[in-house]
């Protein structure tokens, strides 16, 4: 099963409604990547609300994402990180110390439009 990546004006927008699997995980990086190459997207927002707990691989994945957008010049904001997911990142080192973040959707975008300048 696919995650939906959408555009909106100069940014995707992704939301993610279920727990991940290591392939849908891997897909998803990959459909992110080539959307941003697809697209010019300046900037990312994906929306964690609905992800109660993560395991190693998964965080990996989503670290990996971050710092891969950031390479293709897309600024990334998480939203909606339960503590959980919190809990994990810290204690599996994932560097996610330049990332944004913000508690929904809404405030993430708005976040990404100031960091930006648009």
């Amino acid at each position: 099963m696919r995650i939906p990546i959408l555009k909106l004006y100069d940014y995707l927008l992704v939301s993610i409604q279920w727990e991940l699997d290591d392939q849908t995980a891997i897909q998803f990086q990959e459909d992110l990547l080539s959307k941003i190459h697809q697209t010019g997207a300046k900037g990312v927002v994906i929306d964690l609300t609905s992800i109660d707990m993560i395991d190693s691989f998964i965080a990996k994945v989503l670290g990996d994402v971050v710092s891969m957008s950031n390479l293709m010049g897309a600024r990334v904001v998480l939203t909606g990180i339960q503590p959980a997911v919190a809990i994990t990142l810290v204690e599996l080192g994932i560097g996610l110390n330049d990332v944004l973040t913000a508690l929904d959707l809404e405030k993430g975008l708005e976040k990404l439009q100031s960091e930006l300048g648009d």
